[in-house]
């Protein structure tokens, strides 16, 4: 279990097709500010049904699709 099963869950729960979620969005649902380790951990998304398809750094969002 990781630090970011809170965010991959409500990407489950909600199944959408797609997510743009900004950082404070991210934030809101961790409880705490994404860290550089996200991008290890972003390949956990697949087992929750999404990918990580784009990560802006300097507009603040991540955008998750549906596998």
């Amino acid at each position: 279990m990781s630090k970011y099963n809170p965010l991959w869950e409500y990407l489950k729960e909600n199944k959408k097709e797609n997510y743009k979620l900004s950082y404070n969005e991210i934030k809101k649902i961790l409880g705490f500010s994404l860290d550089h380790s996200f991008l290890t951990y972003k390949k956990e998304a697949c087992n929750y049904g999404y990918i990580v398809v784009k990560i802006s750094m300097k507009e603040k969002w991540i955008m998750f699709n549906k596998l």
